[in-house]
């Protein structure tokens, strides 16, 4: 049965933002909205609607719900460390100057580790990582380079005495570190992509889109990253007939163009 309430939503929220609703997983995305607007004293997502046109905290609320910022830096530790150790430097062997993205990159953590690691290699004048998202209230965040103490968790003790300062009950990232992330809003189904990318980082994203949305998505990464490029996923989310995509698996969630 067709839920017309929901329907309409989908509608008006494309309208509104250019997200589409309908390329998400349709029982988990209700499931998540209406938590949300039954809080907040809605009774059924047309007045959910009305109520996102009229209060900016609860669009920004609804874009956070909807956009599942679970973050932190060095996510999955011991993945960052095959990174450090094994990818970046064979990228290295063959480009000094390496393209780097972060495709739908939350609150920024992602793309400051990168940074963070690149630091290493590299001074971080010369170091430029794109960092995407669909949700521009998460970008703005992000910017601003302060996060509470639970996003630093697995943040190696020399990186944080390096890179951050605290205040408050928060942590201040380094300018240096913030300069070298450029932020773009960017929708990944139905937005291009920029292309020659040495490193494409998509993590913990992929599964919440349907299969149909996700085929998409591994061909336009594909097509994004030069041969020999290295794309990243989350830890869940191996690529099933990864040679169909042009992808060869080398580590663990890591898979390269051939």
């Amino acid at each position: 049965m067709v839920d017309q309430d929901y329907e309409q939503f989908i509608r008006n929220i494309k309208a509104k933002t250019g997200i589409d609703l309908s390329q998400y997983k349709e029982a988990q995305m209700k499931r998540r909205l209406t938590s949300l607007y039954e809080k907040r004293g809605f009774k059924n997502f047309n007045g959910f609607y009305q109520g996102l046109l009229s209060e900016k905290e609860l669009f920004y609320e609804f874009l956070d719900r909807m956009t599942i910022n679970v973050s932190e830096f060095y996510r999955n530790y011991k993945r960052w460390q095959v990174l450090e150790e094994k990818i970046i430097p064979k990228l290295l062997e063959k480009n000094k100057k390496l393209k780097i993205w972060s495709a739908a990159c939350s609150t920024g953590e992602e793309p400051y580790t990168l940074a963070m690691i690149l630091s290493k290699f590299l001074p971080l004048s010369g170091v430029q990582i794109l960092a995407t998202d669909i949700d521009e209230n998460v970008i703005a965040r992000a910017k601003l380079g302060l996060y509470p103490e639970r996003s630093l968790q697995e943040v190696p003790k020399e990186m944080k005495e390096k890179y951050f300062v605290k205040e408050g009950t928060n942590y201040k990232l380094d300018n240096e570190i913030i300069k070298a992330v450029r932020f773009k809003k960017q929708n990944l189904l139905a937005d291009p992509f920029e292309d020659n990318f040495d490193l494409i980082v998509c993590r913990n994203v992929l599964i919440y889109f349907t299969e149909e949305a996700k085929e998409l998505l591994y061909v336009k990464f594909s097509k994004a990253l030069k041969d020999g490029g290295v794309f990243f996923v989350g830890s869940t989310e191996q690529i099933f007939n990864a040679e169909r995509y042009q992808f060869a698996s080398i580590e663990t969630f890591f898979y390269q163009k051939n």
